[in-house]
Parts: C-alpha cells; sequence; structure tokens
C-alpha cells in the first residue's frame, strides 16, 4: 500500500456475518480491482502437515519412508480392494472416504468417473477439482466422449506447455496460458494461431470455459499429502483412524459410533433420508449434516475390522483418539469429544487421574474442572456410571 494511504482505501470492514457484537472485524474487496497494482498475499492454514506429525507419532513410520508410489496405496483411488472391507455392506467404489483433497462426494465421484491408476492422474484430478468450469460441462464431458483423463486440460501449466510441444511461440504460449487460466478466454489471434498448429478444436473449446485453472506445484504438493495418508489408510490402517478421528471431523456422536454396525448404518440412513425429503431437510441439524461425513468413515473403519471403544477415565487422552493399548484393533476416543467439554476441562481429568483414582464423581468434581452437567453427560455414556456419587462409604 503506498505510504501515503490506508489498507482501508482499498478494503472495507465490517463486522463478520454482520454481527455488530463480534470482538473483530473483517475485510472484503474485489482482487480483480486492484491485482495489477497492490500485493496480495493468500496465507492459508492447512490441517495436512498437523496430520503428518501425528502419524508419525502414533505410528512410529518416518513419513519421508513412505513410498508414494506403492500400487496397492494408488489403487484405492479407484477401487476399495486393498481395503479388505466388509463389501456386503460398503457401497463406495472407490477406497478414497477421508483421504485429503479426494474424499469429498464431488472428488468420490470424479475417481469413480476417470479411475486414476497413477500419480500422475491423481495430480490431473487434484487440478481439475480445485478449478472453475474445468471439470463440469467441460473435462467430464470430454472424458464421456472417448478422451482419457490424460488428454484433457487439468493445471493451467499443461496449457503452455502442450502449446509449445505443438509449435507456438513460447511468450504466446505462456500468454494464453494466462488469460484462460483467470477466465479471460481467448483473442482471435491466439485462437488463429493455435488452428494454424492444428490445435484440435476441443481444446480450444476447453480454453474458452475455463473460469480459473490450479497451478500443477499446488496440485503435486496436495497428491504428495493425500497419496501418504492413503498410504497408512492402507498398511496401518488403526493409526490413520486415530489420526483422522482426531484431525478431520466436525462432528461428533459418540454413542453411535461406538456402538454396532448395524446402529451406524441406521443412522447414517436416517439423516440421509430426511436430507433428500424437501420437508423435513429443514430440521436436520448443522451437527447432523456433518455427522454424514464421520459416519461414514466410522462404518468403514468397522467393515474392515476395527472399531471404537467407548471414552474410557483412566486411558482416554484429554484431546486426540489413542489405539487401545489392549487391542491394536480398536481406538479410544478423547474426553472432549463430549458436547460441552472443552479442551483445558479434558486436560484436567487426565492431570488428576495422574495423582490418583477418584474415589468417586464427588471427587472427580472437586479434583478437576469438570461440573454436575458434564458428570451427568458421562454417565449416559457409561463412563462414570458405576462410580459412587459420594466419597461416604456404607457401614450397612
Amino acid at each position: 500500500i503506498p505510504d501515503y494511504m490506508d489498507v482501508h482505501d482499498f478494503t472495507p470492514y465490517q463486522y463478520p456475518a454482520n454481527n455488530i457484537n463480534s470482538k473483530w472485524l473483517t475485510t472484503h474487496f474485489e482482487y480483480h480491482d486492484i491485482e495489477s497494482n497492490v500485493l496480495k498475499l493468500d496465507i492459508l492454514g492447512h490441517v495436512d502437515p498437523t496430520a503428518m506429525k501425528m502419524l508419525e507419532k502414533v505410528s512410529g513410520i518416518d513419513i519421508q519412508d513412505v513410498d508414494i508410489t506403492d500400487p496397492e496405496t494408488i489403487s484405492i483411488f479407484s477401487s476399495p480392494d486393498a481395503l479388505a472391507v466388509d463389501t456386503r455392506y460398503y457401497k463406495e467404489k472407490t477406497g478414497a472416504l477421508g483421504i485429503p483433497e479426494f474424499g469429498t462426494p464431488f472428488v468420490r465421484r470424479m475417481l469413480e468417473a476417470t479411475l486414476p491408476t497413477t500419480f500422475s492422474d491423481l495430480v490431473q484430478i487434484s487440478g481439475l477439482s480445485h478449478g472453475t468450469g474445468v471439470w463440469n460441462t467441460n473435462a467430464e464431458e470430454l472424458i464421456k466422449n472417448g478422451l482419457t483423463l490424460a488428454d484433457v486440460i487439468g493445471c493451467r501449466d499443461d496449457i503452455m506447455v502442450y502449446l509449445m510441444l505443438h509449435g507456438l511461440e513460447p511468450k504466446m504460449s505462456f500468454d494464453i496460458m494466462e488469460s484462460v487460466r483467470k477466465g479471460r478466454g481467448l483473442t482471435t489471434e491466439w485462437i488463429q494461431s493455435m488452428q494454424d498448429n492444428e490445435i484440435p478444436s476441443w481444446y480450444i473449446d476447453s480454453c474458452q470455459k475455463i473460469e480459473y485453472m490450479f497451478p500443477k506445484a499446488h496440485a503435486v504438493a496436495y497428491v504428495m499429502m493425500a497419496v501418504r495418508v492413503a498410504w497408512f489408510k492402507v498398511h496401518d490402517p488403526i493409526a490413520y483412524y486415530a489420526v483422522y478421528f482426531t484431525l478431520r471431523v466436525n462432528a461428533y456422536e459418540i454413542e453411535t459410533m461406538t456402538s454396532n454396525v448395524d446402529t451406524i448404518i441406521g443412522r447414517l440412513q436416517n439423516i440421509r433420508s430426511r436430507l433428500s425429503n424437501r420437508d423435513l431437510a429443514k430440521d436436520v441439524t448443522n451437527k447432523e449434516r456433518n455427522l454424514v461425513d464421520t459416519l461414514e468413515v466410522t462404518l468403514e473403519m468397522n467393515l474392515r475390522g476395527y472399531k471404537m471403544k467407548p471414552i474410557d477415565l483412566y486411558l482416554s487422552d484429554a484431546t486426540e483418539f489413542i489405539i487401545d493399548p489392549n487391542d491394536d484393533k480398536a481406538i479410544i476416543p478423547p474426553f472432549n469429544v463430549i458436547d460441552g467439554l472443552g479442551d483445558n476441562v479434558a486436560r484436567s481429568i487426565v492431570s488428576a487421574r495422574k495423582e490418583r483414582e477418584f474415589m468417586s464423581k464427588q471427587d472427580l468434581i472437586s479434583r478437576t474442572a469438570l461440573s454436575t452437567t458434564l458428570v451427568k453427560k458421562m454417565d449416559e455414556l457409561d463412563i462414570t456410571s458405576d462410580m459412587s456419587d459420594t466419597n461416604q462409604l456404607s457401614l450397612f
């Protein structure tokens, strides 16, 4: 920003979601109005590096030692076979459920349509899924009409390389790439040059439909992360599920998640049927909507022979799912997945139990930050239901 101006000359600010009681403000600006004269930095938070460190901690495997070319790992992006899942109840056509960047319903449908078999295929999928106007009514239709995943435009860099290989000058190839990736289309001069160099008409038409394109370097970085996570899903499932439920879940319903397959399927069907009904969908809570992803992965875990144990007063961690020290095919939830029980309260339980066992619910409350209401919730989850209410012993 020039030193004689203020950032707010360019970015008006307001309360987030028009909430005048908010303690902070947010800014908005039209990027295209200032892109040529104001430097903008996108600073993004990402959970993947945290997941990598936790996978190392839980499994004891150095993330750099993971083979990102492992055929079994790559195979789950086109088939669930490598997961050894009970297919009587598992309806997914790939094994990508819960894999970062590839586990959303939209990308899973892309995987089903393209059946990628190589790392470079996955890079194409990443580019197609992060772009705008790249897949829908564009690459998707081209693939349906006989082109392969490798043929279509996936990342912005592909345009420049493709055009140069077909004889266009490097500067023109670069300019076309820049224009297309920003959604500005092609000039008449460029179209003529492309036709003169025998660029197919479908390629020119595809360029005209694109509104935004993902850079290949980003796509490669995302795919490397995704494949590493997928490796653990195939080769160290219990570590994968412990990390997944710790870091990638927005809603928990522990009583369902620790139940049997029929209960999990029933809850999923209940939510989905209401979502598909126009009259009932409005009553589905945000938590229930988020539970769909959670329960899909919970069901998959169970169908692979792994399970989630109930919260344990003396084994559960404060904030992370752990592998059950007494059962290497089970994970134990942390205390903070209980509704209303925050991280600090959870840590107070772990800290207090290190000193000595809890004599009663009264002792539990007095030595931790737990409230009576939270202990009642723990009773309902059978965490403390067998404890006496007070420290007093009855002699009769």
